[in-house]
This record gives C-alpha cells, sequence and structure tokens, in this order.
C-alpha cells in the first residue's frame, strides 16, 4: 500500500485535491465541536438516548452525531438531500422540471439552483420545529433550553440554517476542487467519527467479561460477511447487450459496434431504507399522545426498535419503497427511445415498445433482488445487536421466547452499533472514492491500490 500511497502524493493534481478534501473534511469536525447557544448538554445527551431507534435517530445518523450534541452542524446535510430527492421525484410530476432535466448544462443549474432555496425552505422549518421540541424536552429533571421563548427560536433558526448551508458549500468544493462526492464523504465522515469510541466500549465489555470472547468473534465474522456481500451486491449490474447498426455518413462509416446497458441490482440505493424508517419511526414522534392514550401507547411499544411489527413494517416497507423510487429515477421508455435514436437495438427485441417492456421486466426481477438485499442488510445488523423480541407477538410470543436461544432473544450483547444505513453509506462511499483515485493514477500510468484488478464503484 505504500506504493499507491506514494504515486498519489507524486502527482500535484491529485496531492492537492486529497489534501484539500481533508482540509474541507477537518473543518466540519472542528464544526462539530461547536454548540448551539441556550442547550444544556447533559439533558440533551440523556433525552437522545431515550430516542435512539425513532426519526430523530436516523437524522442524528445524517448529521453525524451533530444532532444529539446540537452543534452548529446539528441538520447535517439532511436537508439538502430532502431538497434532492424531492427533486427528482418532481421530474415526474412537474412537466416544467422535466423539461429541464433535458435541457443539459442550463438545466442542471437551474435545477442545482431551485434545490439550494428548497434546502433553504426546509432547514428553516426544521430548525423551528427542532427549536420548539428542545423546549418541550426534559431529561433527568432538566430542561433542555435553558432560556425557552422566541428569541431561542430565531436563533436557533439562524445558527442550524447557516450551519447546513455551510454543509452544503462544503460538499460542493469537496465535489468540484477535492476528489469528489462531497455529500456523501461528509456523511461517511460524520459515521466513522463514532467508530474509535465504539471499539473502545466493545474492548471494555469484553474485558469487564460482559461479552464472551465466542460471542465477539460470531460478531465479527458476521459483520464481516455482511460487508462482503455488501461489496459484491453493490458492485454487481445486470448487462444488456446492445448492437449499433452500421451508418455511411460520406466517406466514413459509423456504428457497428458492440456494447452494453449496464443496469445495477441496487438501482435505489440507500434511499428506501430512508423512506421506510422515516414512516415507521412516526408513531414513536408522538409521545404526547402514548402518554394520552393507551391504545396509542402499545401502537409505539410494538413500533419500537427490535419488535417484530416493527420489523415486519420496515422489511415491507423497503420492498415498497425500493420499486416506488426505481420506478421514478429509471423510465424504461425514455432509454428505449435514446437507444433507438442512435441506431442501437438489444438482439432479437424490436425497437420501440418491445425494447422498453424487455428492460423494464428486467429492471423489476432486479428490483426484487436489490429490495430483499436492502431489508436483509437493514434489518440483520440490528437483530445481531438487540435481538427479536418474539415475547410481544400475540399467542405464541411467550411460547417462542423459552425455546428460543437467548442470542436469538436479546441478541450478542455488543455495544457496537451499525444500522443497514450506515454500513451502505461506508461502503459505497469507499467504494466510489477508491474508484475515483484509482481513475486519476491510472489515467497518469500509475499503478492503482490493487494490482491486475480494478476497483469498480457503483455507477
Amino acid at each position: 500500500m505504500s506504493n499507491p500511497i506514494r504515486n498519489i502524493f507524486s502527482i500535484p493534481e491529485l496531492k492537492k485535491r486529497v489534501l484539500f478534501t481533508l482540509a474541507m473534511l477537518a473543518v466540519f469536525r472542528i464544526g462539530g465541536h461547536i454548540p448551539t447557544p441556550g442547550i444544556n448538554g447533559k439533558a440533551l445527551a440523556a433525552f437522545f438516548k431515550q430516542v435512539q431507534g425513532s426519526f430523530l435517530g436516523l437524522v442524528d445518523l445524517f448529521s453525524g452525531g451533530n444532532l444529539s450534541q446540537m452543534t452548529i452542524f446539528a441538520l447535517g446535510v439532511m436537508p439538502y438531500i430532502s431538497a434532492a430527492i424531492i427533486m427528482e421525484l418532481l421530474v415526474v410530476v412537474s412537466p416544467y422540471i422535466e423539461r429541464l432535466s433535458k435541457e443539459g448544462e442550463y438545466g442542471r443549474k437551474k435545477i442545482t439552483e431551485y434545490t439550494r432555496y428548497g434546502t433553504v425552505l426546509i432547514c428553516v422549518i426544521q430548525s423551528l420545529g427542532i427549536a420548539t421540541m428542545l423546549e418541550s424536552m426534559s431529561a433527568g429533571g432538566m430542561r433542555v433550553v435553558m432560556f425557552p421563548g422566541w428569541g431561542f427560536r430565531l436563533l436557533t433558526v439562524l445558527t442550524l440554517t447557516t450551519g447546513s448551508i455551510f454543509l452544503m458549500w462544503l460538499g460542493e468544493q469537496i465535489t468540484e476542487k477535492g476528489i469528489g462526492n462531497g455529500i456523501s464523504l461528509l456523511i461517511f465522515a460524520g459515521i466513522i467519527k463514532r467508530f474509535p469510541a465504539q471499539f473502545k466500549r466493545v474492548y471494555q465489555q469484553v474485558v469487564d467479561g460482559e461479552v464472551s470472547i465466542i460471542s465477539l468473534i460470531l460478531f465479527v465474522v458476521l459483520l464481516v460477511a455482511i460487508i462482503g456481500i455488501v461489496v459484491f451486491v453493490e458492485r454487481a449490474y445486470r448487462r444488456i447487450p446492445i448492437q449499433y447498426a452500421k451508418r455511411v455518413v460520406g466517406r466514413r462509416v459509423y456504428g457497428g459496434q458492440s456494447t452494453h446497458l449496464p443496469i445495477k441490482v441496487n438501482t435505489g440505493g440507500v434511499i428506501p431504507i430512508i423512506f421506510a424508517s422515516s414512516i415507521v419511526t412516526i408513531p414513536t414522534a408522538f409521545q404526547g399522545l402514548a402518554n394520552k392514550y393507551k391504545w396509542f401507547a402499545e401502537i409505539a411499544r410494538q413500533l419500537s426498535w427490535g419488535m417484530p411489527l416493527y420489523n415486519l413494517l420496515y422489511f415491507i416497507g423497503i420492498i415498497f419503497f425500493t420499486y416506488f423510487y426505481v420506478s421514478i429515477i429509471f423510465n424504461p421508455q425514455d432509454v428505449a427511445d435514446n437507444v433507438r435514436k442512435y441506431g442501437g437495438f438489444i438482439p432479437g427485441i424490436r425497437p420501440g415498445k418491445p425494447t422498453a417492456d424487455y428492460i423494464d421486466r428486467v429492471l423489476s426481477r432486479l428490483t426484487f433482488v436489490g429490495a430483499i438485499y436492502l431489508a436483509l442488510v437493514a434489518i440483520i445488523p440490528e437483530f445481531m445487536i438487540f435481538g427479536f423480541k418474539v415475547g410481544a407477538l400475540p399467542w405464541i410470543g411467550p411460547s417462542l421466547e423459552r425455546i428460543m436461544p437467548d442470542w436469538v432473544v436479546s441478541g450478542l450483547g455488543i455495544q457496537f452499533f451499525f444500522g443497514g444505513t450506515s454500513l451502505l453509506i461506508v461502503v459505497g462511499v469507499a467504494m466510489d472514492t477508491l474508484q475515483q483515485i484509482e481513475a486519476q493514477l491510472v489515467m497518469r500510468n500509475y499503478d492503482g491500490f490493487i494490482k491486475g484488478v480494478r476497483v469498480r464503484g457503483r455507477r
């Protein structure tokens, strides 16, 4: 590995990009230690321990833990991601946005401009909601907000909105002047910064005898196996052969070559997991109704982390949103029209609607495999850590709990949390970043990271 690292810093342009990226990530980490004024940090930390499995926990993941510490980067890049997803949905709904998406560089700039405006609007709404929620929160007899009122709310809106917009700018700078994937790298850095503390916690558990060596070995083996499966599936795609007919223009002959249309197995990425998590954890956000109505409290309990109903709805929700999101971002008819426009065809398939139907049929089968893969990746890590609370099942629950092993019911007991969302982000961003650095090295006739093997990313 020393030779590829030396090659990176021997290329002036690549060295400059890597150092710029590291500097921007350092700025991101420094901002993660600047707290929002007027917050009681101890009460806030105690409160977030109670809502680890709620939607707030998911938002805290994408903010890199800044929300649970209520720093100036508490909103993270989640508003930008939400605005970008909304713009993707509007491409299907709004004819104007659809026209912009097909107008090349001008359309891309306009969509980026609208995405930024949407990010500001979402930041203002979310920060005002967070400020109002913080005023009503307390933990351990301590109030989270020391001086509630409109002064605190306006200051929180200004601070969090500015911080999120700065992160959006920071991500764009990394994309343009760094090694790329700016927004993804910020999320990646926010996730992996928790790993040292979690490794230390696991080590302390082993030393104190809370976790056996066998459980630790089983945990590591399962973790490595899941990461291997994620890498394999994220690199997997179906190649649909495309043949281009020969065209004679003047004295030159164009076309005649064979290529392929790659369709990824996991076309939806991590977005379906985010959608499903947001929907399933909605009841846990209405704690006031749970305190008032017993029936709502029971629903909130059944939809808490690790409960059978939560896992079932989470699994079904990921499959549903995978099909939903893929149907929005991938239009087989447009692909078939583009192939026909440039004189291409799929061998054995007629151009036009038959080609679109064939691509749609292949896409549907791949989406099913990708949806099952996403659901399993999201469920298995949580099952390993927290177990499967079969005792909550009606009628047969207590009987099943008595006959099942303890590690199935309560998990492995290791306090090292890695959800399916964080796992997909970390592995996917790492693969994309290595691919871009590899391409820079190979383009300049330098050895890559892995001799004799090309690093393939998700795209």
